[in-house]
């Protein structure tokens, strides 16, 4: 048969089961857009290409399963860059298809032409640069399979014009869905060797007085969750996530010590600090958990979990270590570990005293006040403005009010003080229902997140925080949200201040607020109107809820503002050079 390289990339993305593209066209991509039209995959248009870099995590993050962003070449793919370099920090599966300048041109610093192979392989875990149409019949497999096996990442795929518009013959099309075998990923700990190590690895749980699960983004997919809520049924212990890692543990979980790290719960930190053995499953040991290494959970062994290789012993040294997915490891520990606890469970009142220890500091430490300002401190231009914690915390509540099921919610951030507030308070219950920008921390994830995540999951409602300083980030996708008409609610915590910057400028900097407030705010309600989005403010409408969650309006957008004191603090904080145990709390 002979097909051009913009009809192969087409019936290639079809064939690994794309239904929906995001991004926006350019002269360099316009013959694969041009193929689109006579495909059966959706194009979502949007208004900046990072943007579509966004959408396609959003859907991703939700399912697991790559989803893909269109860039046209020079500043179109250099937009997208961010986006990449996100999805590549969270470990997020998203292809990105980039057109670039005929392949006569490369190197003539022709119109619109940046390298965007060169920049993009330090991003992503695997960048491609196809020279001829024969390249894609390889390259675009090889892109899903690279995307999701092992440790997962995005993977660009760069093409010239002139090759989406060259034809070239074949006898058939690839292979498709190949998905390796887990043994087959590299440095993966071997079946001969995992017998020993489990073995050393259950006689470590059997002697722990003070054993914590430490839980991050890798035990974030609904196999890793069952088989650690499994895990936990035989073996009490208290557990504690990462920023990436909510949701795997219900929120609800009665010995969930909730989020550790710069600002994490005090319980959760008072675990790590205090115990005997960690074992940290789908995690790296990152600076925003651990603050001070040497001050780390300082008495503690550590099993370390985790199917990237590359993260063992890289900040934390293992006693023992095993690299493979979450969910394989519990599968076999788990009984294992049962079976060991039948003929000795010595320790067993021991690490019950000790969950039941750490639940109490969380009963007497976690607060809906904790970080309020004194009243002499309130700003008096945010008069009755709302705690935010107790707003936040109250959604699922008043979703149902509205006839909206709390089950039926998936949350986006933006990054800032809204976004810790989230983590914090928000009831996080099931994997992959909590989005946000962990590692890179990028303002303006929220919004073109919570369109994916809708566009992923119909007959959800996604509901998206963010602040005044993040949704200007990109917020121009208001009209990408109002065309597609989903269901998304956008929630604005609005204080007049870059929060997170103005909060470190307080409590690090002498209250030195250097470029962190407002001198104008915009009218963020009617900017939405003129988006077409019907916007609603909180607190003038004590029923605002109504018609944000309004399940007779399942797949109508709206907009919420809501007004917060900027001296309203995310607490606990840990500042630079101090350990967790020592976190600012009031």
């Amino acid at each position: 048969m002979k097909k051009t390289g913009a009809q192969i990339i087409v019936e290639l993305l079809q064939r690994h089961g794309v239904e929906t593209v995001a991004g926006i066209p350019g002269g360099s991509i316009l013959p694969l857009y041009d193929e689109l039209t006579r495909s059966k995959i959706k194009h979502v248009l949007v208004r900046q290409e990072q943007a579509g870099g966004f959408i396609a995590q959003g859907m991703t993050r939700t399912n697991g399963i790559p989803a893909v962003c269109l860039a046209t070449s020079g500043p179109g793919a250099m937009n997208l860059l961010t986006a990449i370099a996100d999805a590549r920090c969270d470990s997020v599966p998203i292809i990105a298809i980039t057109g670039q300048v005929n392949t006569y041109l490369i190197g003539t610093d022709a119109f619109q032409e940046a390298d965007t192979f060169g920049l993009s392989f330090p991003i992503t875990k695997h960048s491609i640069m196809v020279k001829t149409p024969e390249e894609l019949l390889t390259a675009i497999p090889l892109a899903f399979e690279i995307a999701v096996n092992g440790r997962p990442g995005p993977v660009l795929i760069d093409v010239p014009r002139d090759v989406q518009l060259a034809e070239c013959e074949f006898d058939a099309w690839p292979e498709i869905n190949k998905i390796s075998d887990e043994n087959d990923v590299r440095f993966h700990t071997k079946s001969d060797a995992m017998g020993p190590i489990l073995n050393m690895a259950v006689e470590m749980l059997a002697a722990a007085k003070k054993p914590v699960l430490y839980l991050g983004g890798g035990c974030n997919s609904r196999e890793a969750a069952d088989q650690l809520r499994n895990f936990k049924k035989k073996y009490r212990l208290p557990a504690v996530t990462s920023l990436m890692g909510l949701g795997c543990i219900p929120s609800s979980d009665s010995d969930f010590a909730g989020m550790v790290g710069m600002h994490g719960s005090y319980a959760a930190n008072v675990a790590m600090n205090e115990s005997d053995l960690v074992i940290a499953a789908g995690v790296r040991f990152d600076d925003r958990a651990t603050g001070v290494v040497a001050k780390f959970c300082p008495n503690a062994k550590i099993i370390h979990i985790d199917i990237d290789a590359a993260e063992i012993n890289k900040i934390m040294p293992a006693n023992a270590s095993i690299v493979a997915k979450v969910e394989s490891v519990f599968a076999e520990l788990t009984p294992m570990l049962e079976n060991r606890l039948k003929s000795d469970n010595s320790f067993e009142s021991d690490r019950n005293q000790w969950a039941d220890h750490i639940i109490q500091v969380k009963k007497e430490t976690g607060s809906m006040t904790c970080g309020t300002p004194k009243e002499e401190e309130k700003n008096k231009n945010f008069a009755d403005s709302v705690n935010p914690r107790e707003f936040i915390s109250s959604i699922p509540e008043l979703a149902e009010k509205a006839g909206t099921k709390k089950t039926d919610l998936i949350v986006t951030t933006d990054v800032g003080q809204h976004q810790m507030f989230a983590a914090q308070y928000y009831p996080v219950e099931e994997p992959r229902t909590f989005l946000t920008s962990g590692s890179l921390g990028t303002m303006g994830f929220g919004l073109p997140a919570a369109i994916g995540a809708a566009i992923a999951n119909p007959g959800k409602r996604i509901v998206c925080f963010s602040g005044d300083g993040s949704i200007m980030m990109n917020i121009q996708e208001l009209a990408t949200l109002a065309e597609n008409n989903l269901a998304v609610t956008v929630i604005v915590l609005e204080n007049g201040t870059l929060g997170m910057v103005y909060q470190q400028q307080k409590f690090l900097f002498d209250k030195t607020y250097s470029a962190s407030e407002f001198m104008a705010s915009p009218n963020l309600l009617k900017i939405a109107e003129g988006f077409g989005i019907e916007a609603v403010d909180a607190d003038a409408d004590p029923e605002w809820f109504k018609k944000a969650f309004d399940a007779n309006r399942k797949n109508k957008p709206c907009f919420v503002r809501v007004r917060v004191d900027p001296e309203e603090n995310v607490l606990p904080f840990v500042p630079g050079g101090k350990a967790n145990i020592d976190s600012i709390r009031d």
